[in-house]
Order: structure tokens, then sequence, then C-alpha cells
């Protein structure tokens, strides 16, 4: 299964370029119709450090990188004795001989021909885009036509550096990995010849809340969620939406609650140290009724953790956000795909039914990039229960709980109340006022509930082999890793997490079941006992802020299973 995936990688320092020779790479294999996944490895340095891209491409559909490497550039030594070992069989490694001595692969003075020069230390990765273009065949020709298009400054010197290291390259090992086009979706376009679009997570949850209706962004810049606010910032009049940059988590969400009360479809997001500071308006949110769509992109913790890197260990965090009884809504996206919809869904469902909710992923998820197949169509739109008549009161006790509102500018009067309050907004502590109050707020729990039973809150792949239990971003890790093994399973991934969608999953209460999470303490594992009843059998678990790499995955996944 591996062979149908050519995977290149590039390495060195923060600030050389790497991210952008990978993101190049990707962008000419979706060209050419192929798939493609990119997975970026930074630490939180802008220089210096050890940065590498890995890009996996395929004419099938690819849901993970490999870390096992068809072609390694190694722009300086740190990168050659990291990822010596992540050439593939019959893999090459390209290194700079200047920095490597005496390596094992193909040596090429990157440092010798860039210093002939302008800024040269900017221009040395450059070469990783030369070296792939000679290895996968590329005519000079090809490969000035590419520098053109994607290193606009300085082009006559840049052109000249790629043909001086495409040449060193391409007397080795040129064309040995020739790679086919694929034929891609009808109508699909893509940057440069026209294929396949590619979208991070944090993009596709972007516009997939834009496409129903988002009017207002308002975040605090937050690994790995902050790229939902530079790209809606970046696009904020395409795409009609006012985004906002207040001082901090605090202001963001208590704005956000604002904007909400005075009609906008608002959306707010963070990474775990962020939506800590968050959790006071969270409950605010639940006892105003506040249409409030929260992103939780999950890094490791706790506290400042490793800020650019992976993990799941919010779950729990995320389940029991809030003080205090209100329904609250929690669901992950499995998928880029499933990013968009989901966006889309739950905004709409936290305007239908004014309540707080998660939108929960990871950086895996949201940063990595994806060749993907959009149905902008698809989106669900956010539109409240409208008030009609006279006579208004913002919390109408209602047979579903759902109030119907009103915005300003009205001539009714319009109150919305973080203390308890009775229909007309008005503080109260009442005994009878507070339990018809919470009544009523349980109610619309009630029908949020009911409302999911039509909705898909669980995905299932596969008919045959042993169930394996996951959710967020670890399910593409699972699916691509049962491609890497030729093994047949059958995949189960709750998509709603609060609340919990038992009646979808009581036929696995007497399977043998093996959960596949990326937390230490195995908290997807003991959800699915306390809410499904399900006890897995075994538990493979990562939490070293790396994503699982397919092959691995598919080894433990095999042991699991005997």
């Amino acid at each position: 299964m591996k062979a149908e995936v050519f995977t290149y990688l590039v390495g060195g320092k923060a600030g050389e370029g790497v991210k952008k020779a990978g993101t190049i790479a990707a962008n000419m294999f979706s060209s050419t119709g192929r798939h493609v996944f990119q997975m970026d490895d930074y630490p939180s340095l802008i220089r210096g450090g050890h940065n590498f891209t890995v890009v996996s491409t395929s004419t099938r559909e690819v849901l993970s990188h490999y870390m096992g490497a068809d072609l390694v550039v190694a722009l300086d030594e740190r990168s050659y004795g990291i990822h010596r070992s992540h050439v593939a069989d019959g893999g090459v490694m390209v290194y700079n001989s200047d920095v490597v001595k005496d390596g094992e692969g193909v040596g090429v003075p990157m440092t010798t021909e860039a210093a002939k020069y302008p800024d040269a230390g900017l221009r040395i990765g450059v070469s990783g885009v030369a070296a792939l273009s000679a290895a996968i065949g590329q005519s000079p020709a090809e490969l000035a036509s590419l520098i053109e298009r994607e290193y606009k400054r300085d082009l006559e010197n840049n052109i000249a550096f790629a043909g001086a290291i495409h040449e060193h390259v391409r007397r080795s090992v040129g064309g040995r990995f020739p790679l086919t086009p694929s034929a891609a979706p009808p109508g699909a376009t893509a940057p440069g010849n026209g294929g396949r679009h590619m979208f991070t997570g944090n993009q596709a949850i972007a516009l997939g809340a834009a496409a129903a209706g988002l009017d207002m962004y308002v975040g605090y810049p937050m690994t790995p969620a902050s790229t939902v606010l530079h790209y809606l910032a970046a696009h904020e009049v395409d795409l009609g939406v006012t985004v906002v940059h207040p001082e901090s988590e605090i202001a963001v969400a208590n704005m956000a609650i604002g904007a909400a009360a005075a009609g906008a479809r608002v959306m707010v997001g963070t990474s775990g140290g962020g939506f800590a500071l968050m959790e006071e308006a969270f409950s605010f949110a639940g006892m105003a009724e506040a249409p409030l769509l929260c992103v939780l992109s999950s890094r490791p913790g706790p506290s400042t953790g490793v800020p650019t890197y992976t993990e799941q260990a919010d779950l729990r965090f995320a389940l029991n956000q809030g003080h205090g009884d209100f329904p609250r809504l929690v669901a992950s996206p499995g998928t880029v795909q499933e990013a968009f919809t989901l966006a889309a869904e739950m905004l709409a469902m936290v305007w239908t039914y004014q309540t707080p909710g998660i939108l929960l992923t990871e950086k895996h998820l949201s940063e990595s990039r994806v060749t993907a197949d959009i149905d902008v169509g698809s989106a669900a739109w956010a539109e409240p229960v409208p008030h009609k008549g006279e006579g208004y009161h913002r919390y109408r006790d209602t047979d579903d709980g759902v109030s119907p509102l009103l915005f300003p500018p009205s001539a009714e009067s319009i109150k919305w109340s973080s203390y308890e309050h009775d229909e007309a907004g008005i503080t109260t502590e009442e005994s009878d006022t507070i339990v018809a109050m919470h009544d009523k707020r349980d109610r619309k729990g009630a029908s949020l509930k009911q409302h999911l039973r039509g909705v898909r809150t669980v995905n299932r792949f596969g008919d045959d082999g042993p169930v394996i239990l996951t959710y967020g971003s670890t399910t593409m890790s699972v699916m691509e890793a049962l491609s890497a093994g030729g093994i047949g399973a059958r995949v189960v991934q709750p998509v709603y997490l609060e609340p919990f969608p038992v009646w979808e999953l009581e036929d696995l209460r007497d399977e043998s079941a093996i959960v596949v999470e990326q937390s230490s303490t195995g908290q997807f594992a003991t959800l699915m006992a306390e809410r499904a009843g399900v006890r897995p059998s075994s538990v493979i678990t990562r939490y070293d802020g790396r994503p699982f790499e397919p092959r691995e995955l598919a080894e433990a996944i095999g042991g699991a299973a005997t």
C-alpha cells in the first residue's frame, strides 16, 4: 500500500524557507490532480531551531503524512542527523555538503552556491524545491517556470541558483521518482495549472462558519487556533466577516456575547490556556442563552505545554466547561471536509438553541494542509427563531425551551442577563422562578438532544474486522494506517461528544474494541466506557506532541487485534 504514496521531507532552520518549500511541493502535486497531505513541524521560535515539512502525495486520497520519505532534503547538519533515519527503502537523501562532511546520499554545495548571490541565508530554502524538481524529472525550463510563479522577489538570481542545485541533483538521481498525474474532480481548480484545492483545517472551519452566515470573528492569537484569525482577517472583505483582535481572551469572549445580543452571528477561537480565561464568559453565555460558537484547537498542556504541537488532552476540559447546569454542545471534526460542514452546522445549532458550543479540534487538523473537495452548498445556515408581534419577553418559557429572539433597535424592552432572571430578563431570586428557568433551559437541552437524533452524530467506516474507536483528527491517522497496513476494520468516530450520542453506540456494548487517541490517560476510552458502556480491550495512545505515523499505527493496530 505504501508504494502508492510518494513522500517528500525538507528540513532546516526556522527562517530558511522550509515551510515555503513544502508548500510549493504540495501546490505542485495538487496542481496535477494528485491528493496531498502536508504537515509542518516547527518549534516556538521565529529563527533557529529545527523545522521540517512532510508532504505525502498519491493518486488516491491520502489522509496523513508518512515519516518514511522517498526524498529527504536536509538544508543543515541538524536536519541531516535527525532525518537520515527517515529515508525510506529505495529513497534518497539530498544534503548540504558544505555543512555535512562524508554524508550518505547526494551531497550538494548549497551554501557555496547560495554565497554567489545576495541574501545567501534566505536563499537556501530554494534548494529544497530545486532538488525535488530534479528528482521527479522536471526539466530546467519547468523548474524556472515554477520559481517564477513561487519566488517572485529577486527572480533572476533565484532561477540561476535553483538551476545550479537542479543540475547537481539531476546528475545523480534525475527522474528517479516520476509522479503520475491524477484526474481532478470536474470543475476543480487550484493555484498554478489547475487541479485540486488545498485547505488547512482552520481555513475549512473559517469558510464553513462564513458559509453559515458568520458576521463576526473575535480572537486573540494562540497557536494552533491563530490561523483562523489570520485567515478571516485576510479575507474579511471577501467573506463579509468583521474580524476583531481584542486585548485578551477574556475580552474576546465577552465582546462576542455582546455582539450576539445585538444579533451578530459570532465565533471565537483559542487553545486550552486561552479557553481557561473564557470559561466564566462561557457560563455567562449559558445563563444568558447566548448563541456563542467557540473553536478550541488543542495543543499539549497543561499550562503553556508545547505550543506548536498536537494532543487530545483537552477532551474532558471541553466537555465540562462552565459552572452550573445548562445545555452545551461539543463536537469534533475528523477531516478537513468535515471541519467545513461541522463549523456551519454548529453555528446554525447554537443559534437555533441559543446555547454555547465548542468545536473541538487539534493542531494536527488545524494546521495540516490537505487536498479536499468542499461542497459550499452543503453548509447549514444559522437562523434564529424570530419574535413576532408585541409583548416581547427575552426568556419566554416555551414548550421546547427555545425563546424567540428580537434584536435592537426595537421599541420593545430587550434584556439579556447573566443573573438568574424571569421571562422578561429581570433579575430574580424567587425560588419558583429559579426552578422555572432551570426547567426551561433543561427542556431546551432535551430539544437539542432530540434534534441530534436526526443529525449524523457518528461516522462509521468499513464492514468487517475489529472495531476501532477514535475521534477528531486521529480519525485521519487511523484511516491512513488501515490503508498502509492493508487492514480491514470497522472504524467508529463519534462526531458529537456533548450531548453524547449513546443511541448510536448501543450495538457496541458487547464488542471488543480498540481505542486510538492522543492523551496519556485515555480520556476518550474512559468517556466511551462511562457514556456508552463500551469497555475497550486495548487503548493505543500517543502523547509526545506528534501525530500517529501510519505504518507505526498499523503495526500497533495489528498487534492489538490479535
